[in-house]
């Protein structure tokens, strides 16, 4: 009977229906798509770090995120080397540089040079063309979803960087950079000449250590070696990064707040449309008590509603975000949309309208149900 009459009140006014799932999809709309901003500039920001193959990061003094180091001064590995438990350090080159199109016209890039022998980052997910087109002279690898940026159709095509000239030579899928300025991998001589740095120098070395060395002991000895470096691990040079892109700059802010608002928004209209629709119906309320239903029978009903309402708004909210997660896939931006945010939104989804249920359940908890007898 409480899911009957929950059912009947939900759909008796399908206009007001209308406007609280209209309410209810607005607000899954706005905090899954912001929300999947937020997972979505965060997987951009961290995928180098993550892709490295590095127990430990060495970076210039300062270094504020992956793309924005200074370069280190010369001579920095082999005083790594010697450090035991160190098996490897390998030199890339990071840099934002100017990339000009062929038909004209500059843009900004992030220049990659790593070791093409040496492993520890390069280039993935080559989707066109080959890695050894990259290794040889003039060769670099940019990925698809910025070959209108960069003005080029594909493989074979060529521009500039700075005086040098460049040949793509293998297409990527999904290496995106939250600066909005293209990640374009070349080999690290190449990288080197372009950005007038020494034979010896680096922006990054990625440190591998043995199997069972004590990791903070050798980012001592490293530390003890070496003058105005910084020996990150990976999970703290993802957190600098995200700190620096996320909420210097206000970015991950924007986004949360967003989310924030789309709730806050979704919350008032199904609170306004319950507690509406239960003032509609104080009389039947009001004869269901004086029959000797209990107030908690009642409240069971409207959180009902709530509840039916919110399962129909998540299913058509989520319908709607996943189509536009799909067109956003091969964009500078793409929305990310993982299980447990899906699971999280369902549960915000519940908790928004069963708060909202509040008011109307506060509304019928002050019916006299004598009011059925003076009609």
């Amino acid at each position: 009977m409480v899911l009957t009459l929950a059912f009947r009140n939900l759909f008796h006014d399908r206009i007001r229906l209308a406007v609280t799932l209209v309410g209810i999809l607005f607000s899954i709309v706005l905090v899954a798509v912001q929300l999947g901003l937020y997972l979505g500039a965060r997987k951009m920001i961290v995928s180098m770090v993550q892709q490295a193959d590095a127990d430990l990061w060495v970076t210039a003094y300062g270094a504020k995120s992956f793309e924005d180091s200074a370069a280190l001064r010369g001579g920095e590995r082999h005083a790594v080397l010697s450090v035991p438990g160190v098996t490897s350090a390998v030199p890339i080159v990071v840099a934002f540089n100017e990339w000009r199109k062929p038909a004209g016209g500059p843009t900004v890039i992030v220049l990659g040079g790593p070791d093409p022998e040496g492993g520890g980052l390069g280039p993935w997910n080559v989707v066109a063309g080959d890695l050894r087109d990259v290794i040889a002279p003039d060769g670099v690898a940019v990925d698809k979803s910025y070959l209108t940026d960069l003005g080029v159709a594909g493989v074979g095509d060529t521009a500039q960087i700075e005086s040098s000239r460049v040949r793509v030579g293998a297409l990527t899928n999904g290496i995106r950079s939250f600066t909005m300025a293209p990640y374009v991998f070349t080999t690290l001589k190449r990288a080197r000449g372009m950005l007038n740095l020494s034979n010896d120098q680096a922006t990054y070395l990625l440190v591998k250590l043995q199997p069972g060395t004590d990791r903070d002991g050798a980012r001592q000895a490293i530390k003890d070696k070496l003058s105005n470096v910084e020996v990150l691990t990976s999970p703290e040079f993802e957190g600098r990064s995200l700190d620096q892109w996320l909420f210097a700059t206000g970015a991950g802010v924007a986004l949360i707040g967003g989310a924030l608002l789309g709730i806050l928004v979704g919350t008032v209209i199904v609170a306004q449309t319950l507690y509406s629709s239960t003032k509609d119906h104080l009389s039947e309320f009001a004869t269901l008590r004086a029959l000797g239903s209990s107030k908690g029978y009642i409240h069971r009903v409207i959180l009902l509603q709530a509840a039916l309402s919110a399962v129909i708004g998540y299913v058509l909210g989520m319908g709607i975000a996943l189509v536009v997660v799909s067109f956003s896939e091969q964009t500078a931006l793409p929305i990310v949309m993982t299980p447990e945010l899906a699971a999280g939104l369902f549960i915000l989804t519940v908790a928004m309208c069963s708060i909202s249920a509040m008011a109307a359940i506060m509304k019928v908890t002050k019916i006299d149900p004598a009011m059925v007898f003076a009609r």
